[in-house]
């Protein structure tokens, strides 16, 4: 049995190009992920600022219970999973994208 490189050639591209996507796609997710996690914090600063000098009342209760369930186990694995989902679909190279992406979230 003599495989060609011409033979393997497409799907080690396939495979080559799906990691690299997925690194890329994971670190650029992480990146976003902290300027996100900066500006939310920022705002929470804000906010606390204008409530203690009496410009606004923060009702954290409600806040709270709007909040929680995005925060609950079934709410992230369904949102992890729409997620690789969506990057994923039509892609012939999602069994290396998705390993990739994690690497990339890992490293961002």
């Amino acid at each position: 049995m003599d495989l060609q490189w011409s033979t393997l050639a497409p799907y080690a591209e396939q495979l080559g190009f799906g990691l690299v996507a997925g690194f890329a796609v994971g670190y650029a997710l992480k990146k976003v992920g902290k300027v996100l996690a900066v500006l939310l914090g920022i705002l929470f600063v804000v906010v606390q600022v204008l409530a203690s000098q009496g410009f606004l009342t923060v009702h954290w209760g409600e806040v709270q219970a709007r909040v929680d369930p995005w925060f609950e186990t079934d709410s992230l694995r369904a949102g992890w999973g729409s997620l690789v989902r969506v990057l994923t679909h039509n892609v012939t190279f999602a069994g290396a994208f998705v390993p990739g992406l994690v690497v990339g979230l890992r490293r961002g």
